[in-house]
This record gives structure tokens, C-alpha cells and sequence, in this order.
């Protein structure tokens, strides 16, 4: 059975598709950062909980590398903490 890649979503917040990603990759696009500025993904509502490594996972499949060598993105944390009560503007 043959996957009809164009249906195969793996950023579901950016649309970016399994046919998409092969098209970048095989236009020499194959860095997480090169893909994200090109298509956004893991900068949707997720924050790329639910992508980030299914994509790292399939550029390492399809370039023949492992996943070590793929650039990996990391979720940080806001710049400075923020307590609750700056939250709810107690003073």
C-alpha cells in the first residue's frame, strides 16, 4: 500500500506535510532551524510538543543520518520567571 504523502500532516498547527518536508529536503534544506523559518513548524499552539520529533525523526530517516545529528530544537522557558502574583497584578 502506498501513503499518499500530501495527507500525511506531521506539524499539524503549520499544515506541514510529509511531501512538503521531502520537498525541502531534497532542495538541500535540512536543518530543524533551516525547516522551522521556512515552514514554521514547532512555532504553532503546540509549540512543538506534538512535531518537533516526529520531523527530527524523518530527516534522519530520509538523509540517512541519525537522529544525534539532527539539530534538534529545545523548548525553552520564558526570559525571566514570573510569579503569580505579578500574574494577577498583586503588588
Amino acid at each position: 500500500m502506498e501513503i499518499d504523502e500530501s495527507k500525511v500532516y506531521l506539524c499539524r498547527c503549520e499544515n506541514l506535510t510529509l511531501e512538503r518536508l521531502h520537498q525541502l529536503l531534497d532542495e538541500g534544506v535540512t536543518s530543524m532551524q533551516e525547516i522551522k523559518r521556512k515552514t514554521r513548524c514547532t512555532m504553532g499552539n503546540c509549540q512543538g510538543k506534538t512535531c518537533k520529533q516526529l520531523i527530527a525523526n524523518e530527516i534522519a530517516r530520509y538523509t540517512g543520518r541519525t537522529i544525534e545529528e539532527i539539530d534538534v530544537p529545545i523548548n525553552r522557558l520564558p526570559i525571566e520567571p514570573v510569579t503569580l502574583g505579578e500574574i494577577a497584578g498583586v503588588k
